[in-house]
């Protein structure tokens, strides 16, 4: 009898053989429909809440894939409040944002900092993206006009049809731009939220992937009121960022480019 591993190769064998379905590249047009739809849907909401499942991968310098797992909420009253929990085999971590301070609290170190970033949500972003080099979990997908975020720089898109994530029947969409791969699922019905959203690093040694899974998507009224506060209900120590260890979905202890 096949092992699981050896039938998976099998299978994976088998559908690069066959290539992509044969009608994918005919859906370009409503491809980029369906992910329109998505964004003009997501900047319509005011109030957003979620609960998600994370996957990072890593590649060691043997070639080994590991994959590193996360899982936590998001919670945004648009234009300038946010509050992110994440936590992972390595970290315990809680962000929030009131329009004037981020504090980031890391709960298993009972830690916290605090920086001033007055702006939007969209501001908060590319600050912890480009400056502090913390990103926000699927923080494409929370910026104004998703669409053309996304769409930047792409050169190929297939419409794969449908797919079922977390009982969800959603339309699932697969693009290509010079540096990377990404595929969304966008849940069918009146409310075309993302339910996965998976990224390739395709310029990196074995294409490491990234992935985030959502969950218990909520809009409106539906979302409970936050006044986006930080509460120190553990009387957490304040200390500088660099004091917070392990607060990333990439733990320190994995050295990018290094021997572990």
């Amino acid at each position: 009898m096949w092992s699981s591993a050896a039938a998976l190769t099998s299978v994976m064998a088998l559908i690069f053989v066959l290539g992509a379905p044969s009608n994918a590249s005919a859906g370009d047009a409503e491809a980029k429909a369906l992910l329109k739809a998505m964004s003009d849907y997501l900047d319509a909401q005011k109030t957003i809440s979620f609960g998600y499942d994370s996957n990072l991968e890593v590649v060691t310098k043997d070639h080994q894939k590991l994959l590193l797992a996360s899982s936590g909420t998001i919670e945004i009253a648009r234009p300038d409040k946010i509050r992110v929990a994440r936590t992972g085999g390595f970290a315990d971590v809680e962000t929030v944002f009131d329009g004037k301070t981020l504090t980031v609290l890391g709960k298993n170190l009972n830690l916290y900092t605090q920086v001033e970033v007055p702006g939007t949500i969209e501001h908060l972003v590319d600050e912890l993206r480009e400056k502090l080099h913390k990103p926000i979990p699927g923080a494409d997908l929370l910026l104004p006009n998703v669409y053309n975020e996304l769409m930047a720089d792409v050169v190929d898109v297939k419409d794969l049809g449908s797919g079922v994530i977390g009982g969800k029947e959603c339309d699932h969409l697969a693009f290509r731009n010079k540096d990377v791969d990404w595929q969304i699922w966008i849940a069918q019905g009146e409310q075309p939220y993302p339910c996965r959203y998976m990224v390739t690093a395709k310029k990196v040694d074995r294409a490491p992937q990234y992935s985030i899974q959502i969950r218990d998507w909520k809009t409106g009224t539906d979302v409970a009121a936050d006044d986006f506060a930080f509460k120190n209900a553990t009387g957490a120590k304040k200390a500088d960022i660099a004091e917070l260890k392990d607060i990333d979905e990439l733990p320190a202890h994995f050295s990018v480019g290094g021997g572990k």
